[in-house]
C-alpha cells in the first residue's frame, strides 16, 4: 500500500482545502471541487457539507479513484471508506477547531468521511 511522504503531508496540512476531482470512466476527470481536507496523523480525510447528495462525494464513493491537488501536491488518489469510531473523534474535534461548518463535525459527518489513499 502506498502511504503520503512526510514532504506530501506537510505541504498539504496547512493548505487547509483541495481540489478533488473524482476520475470517469474512459480516464477523465470530473470538473473539480474545491474540499476542505483534513490531516490525522499520517492519514487524510476529507468529508461531505452536502451528505451522501453531494455530487462529487456520490461520484467519489461510486468511482474510487480520482485526483487531488493543494500546496504543490497534486496526486492520484483511491477513496475508501471509513469505519473508525475512535479516529472519529478526532476528525471532529479538528473540523470543529478549525472553525469548520457543523456539517463537517458531527455525527452526520461521519458517513460522508472518506480516506484519501496516495496510488
Amino acid at each position: 500500500m502506498t502511504t503520503w511522504t512526510k514532504d506530501e503531508l506537510d505541504r498539504i496540512e496547512p493548505a487547509d482545502e483541495l481540489s478533488l476531482a473524482p476520475r470517469c470512466d474512459p480516464g477523465t476527470l470530473d470538473p473539480p471541487t474545491t474540499i476542505w481536507v483534513l490531516r490525522d496523523g499520517g492519514d487524510l480525510y476529507v468529508r461531505s457539507d452536502h451528505g451522501r447528495g453531494g455530487t462529487w462525494f456520490g461520484a467519489a464513493r461510486t468511482r474510487r479513484k480520482g485526483r487531488i491537488s493543494t500546496g504543490g501536491v497534486e496526486r492520484d488518489v483511491d477513496f475508501a471508506e471509513v469505519d473508525d469510531r475512535v479516529v472519529d473523534e478526532r476528525r471532529d474535534a479538528a473540523c470543529r477547531g478549525a472553525d469548520r461548518t457543523e456539517p463537517t463535525a458531527g455525527g452526520t459527518a461521519r458517513a460522508v468521511t472518506l480516506k484519501l489513499v496516495p496510488r
